[in-house]
């Protein structure tokens, strides 16, 4: 019968220790990387969205107002459409379906809420534009999606979008849809 070294044996364990250690710190440090990836998602999203307008996200800048002068060559047709997400209890519908403006020119349109449930109700609006190039062309002065909406039971409140499109935007795109979607606030700030 053959013997097993003792000195093998324990060669062998230091060994298998060794690299059970190494796969250990490979694990942390992917999960370690994963965990800053993940924090970092937030940041890098509003940037994407910002700089390509994704997501309804539009930069609103009083700078970007003052150069703005109107293009009164030409009309663009704005449509307005509205959803109400499951779990919000709201009534929700601009007060006009669409608007016909010059790019350039500044417009205010009303929404309007209703809080059908008997609690309080807190609601954030998430915007969306079409055709893309035009997101990138929407410039909001004020917006009800700016901050949450908070309606108490049986509340109706208007809610203004004052907004123009810039004149940059390609003459080719005579037709846009800002659409709204409230959905039930995750933060609960009222």
């Amino acid at each position: 019968m053959a013997t097993i070294d003792e000195a093998s044996v324990t060669s062998v364990k230091e060994q298998l220790d060794l690299k059970n250690k190494l796969l250990v710190r490979k694990i942390l440090w992917m999960l370690l990387g994963s965990l800053l990836f993940a924090f970092a998602l937030v940041p890098m999203y509003d940037v994407l969205c910002s700089l390509t307008g994704l997501n309804g996200k539009t930069n609103s800048t009083t700078a970007v107002l003052s150069k703005a002068k109107v293009d009164n060559s030409r009309w663009l047709n704005v449509q307005f459409t509205t959803n109400v997400m499951p779990g919000l209890g709201w009534n929700f519908y601009p007060k006009q379906a669409n608007i016909k403006l010059h790019p350039g020119q500044i417009e205010t349109v009303i929404f309007v809420a209703k809080n059908t449930t008997n609690e309080v109700v807190v609601g954030r609006a998430v915007p969306s534009v079409t055709p893309g190039i035009a997101a990138t062309n929407l410039k909001k002065i004020e917006c009800f999606c700016f901050v949450n909406q908070s309606l108490k039971p049986g509340e109706e409140k208007e809610m203004p979008l004052r907004f123009f499109v810039s004149p940059e935007l390609p003459k080719d795109v005579s037709d846009m849809t800002l659409s709204y979607a409230f959905f039930p606030s995750v933060d609960g700030d009222r």
